[in-house]
């Protein structure tokens, strides 16, 4: 967006909202101002879009921080910022790049926005917590079992000192979502039984291997294709469907502690994304398919795919003893529609931000992270389940669920010498040997990629 564009959306955003004309929570701030100073870690596609969207609430913040693991991502931003909002972006000293780029930026900012590869967000959201830190954080939270945990207890510390915490899940700032859970909480589609919920489409982007990349450079930069680093599609993109499941099945009560399954069987596989139909893209399934119970007895039944040339399907589906319900309708069990929202429907991202300003400036209690785990857990425990080919229970998920991220290399590079990081042997290598100047075909993973009734989910 250029920058006279920039400001008459954000122009236009102020007036809807008035968000400039509120009051400012004293921990949102320095002492005897009503400025938010805002950092964004994680410069990439999705942090660059929140974080302009941030600054379309056009109340007073400046943006004093930007952190990527790749200084020409850090850097890139910091430019394209300056240039889109100028003084309402201050960078002298605030654009730092690494491994530990995240601790600099957070230190120096009110609020930030963590848009890092999703097994990072555990690592650097707890950091943000610990340091009194309104965040934003984009979905999903974590990638495996221990980075749920460390979500949650950050969540829990979030409550103690009043941080207002919202996650990138839009459909909760979405009307036509909203409308819809409020009738089905109504009654309107009686005792629900089960769910369908979809997110089946093509394939995703793919970045060359490049002269000079160490294999961590190439993962990083690959990093939806790795699951150290996303999770698989099921995690990183699925999760939003599965969240809007977890919504309704708890009874549209986001924070109740049981929102989510207790258990899940599932399938899935890689058949078309694998050598040498694709050449260098990593280890993920392509397809998988969960049937999640809850404590109540109720189902989700949950599909994701990201295969070319098939069907395609981005929905969620409620079936009720009275009834079906959907984004936006109802229908009756005769399929006659009983209700259909047409009232006004803002762009939920943008929405997100705003809402977020306003818990701070009024010091409202609000923190997302609490259901945002428990959706992303959820979309573990179906990954769990789908590359081991075991029902897994939810307890045992949580309890005895592998590690994918590796934490302790992390920390341990963190603590002694970040730079090393990008020469450090990730979880996952190739099946053959790094040769001097890659070649098209020379790095599978095919002998990475997991193997129902092999694979181990609590190893």
């Amino acid at each position: 967006m250029k920058r006279r564009d920039f400001l008459k959306t954000s122009g236009v955003l102020a007036g809807a909202t008035a968000i400039s004309s509120l009051g400012v929570a004293r921990s949102a701030h320095a002492a005897g101002s009503d400025l938010i100073k805002l950092a964004l870690v994680g410069c990439g596609g999705r942090g660059r879009g929140a974080l302009q969207q941030r600054l379309g609430v056009n109340d007073n913040v400046k943006v004093v921080a930007v952190a990527d693991a790749f200084e020409n991502a850090a850097k890139g931003a910091a430019e394209a910022f300056k240039e889109m909002a100028g003084d309402r972006v201050d960078l002298a000293d605030g654009v730092f790049f690494g491994l530990d780029a995240y601790k600099y930026a957070i230190d120096k900012c009110d609020s930030v926005i963590i848009a890092t590869a999703p097994g990072f967000r555990p690592i650097h959201f707890s950091y943000a917590v610990d340091k009194g830190k309104h965040v934003f954080m984009e979905k999903p939270c974590a990638v495996d079992a221990r980075g749920f945990k460390m979500a949650v207890a950050a969540a829990k510390i979030a409550d103690e000192k009043n941080l207002k915490v919202v996650c990138g899940y839009q459909r909760h700032y979405q009307n036509p979502y909203i409308g819809m859970v409020e009738q089905i909480k109504a009654g309107k589609i009686g005792r629900l039984m089960y769910s369908r919920v979809y997110w089946n489409g093509d394939g995703i982007w793919e970045r060359p291997r490049q002269n000079g990349d160490t294999e961590m450079t190439y993962q990083m930069r690959n990093w939806y294709h790795f699951n150290w680093l996303c999770g698989d599609n099921i995690i990183e993109q699925h999760c939003h469907n599965i969240d809007v499941g977890n919504w309704v099945h708890s009874l549209g009560n986001p924070f109740c502690e049981n929102a989510h399954p207790v258990k899940c069987n599932a399938m899935g596989g890689r058949e078309v994304r694998k050598f040498p139909r694709f050449k260098n893209s990593g280890h993920r399934f392509d397809h998988f398919f969960c049937e999640f119970t809850f404590a109540d007895g109720s189902q989700m039944f949950s599909q994701c795919r990201q295969i070319a040339n098939c069907w395609n399907n981005v929905s969620e589906t409620f079936y009720g003893t009275e009834g079906t319900a959907g984004a936006g309708w109802v229908n009756d069990a005769a399929g006659n529609n009983v209700w259909r929202f047409d009232g006004d429907n803002p762009d939920p991202y943008q929405n997100e931000h705003v809402q977020h300003a306003k818990y701070i400036r009024e010091d409202e209690k609000h923190n997302d992270a609490w259901f945002a785990a428990n959706s992303s857990m959820t979309a573990v425990l179906g990954r769990y389940a789908a590359y081991s080919g075991q029902e897994i229970s939810w307890d045992d998920a949580v309890e005895n669920g592998r590690d994918d991220f590796p934490y302790d290399l992390v920390a341990d590079l963190e603590a002694n010498d970040p730079k090393k990081f990008w020469d450090a042997v990730p979880p996952v290598v190739p099946d053959t040997e790094m040769p001097a100047q890659p070649a098209e075909g020379e790095f599978i993973y095919e002998k990475s990629v997991p193997v129902p009734g092999e694979w181990k989910w609590n190893a």
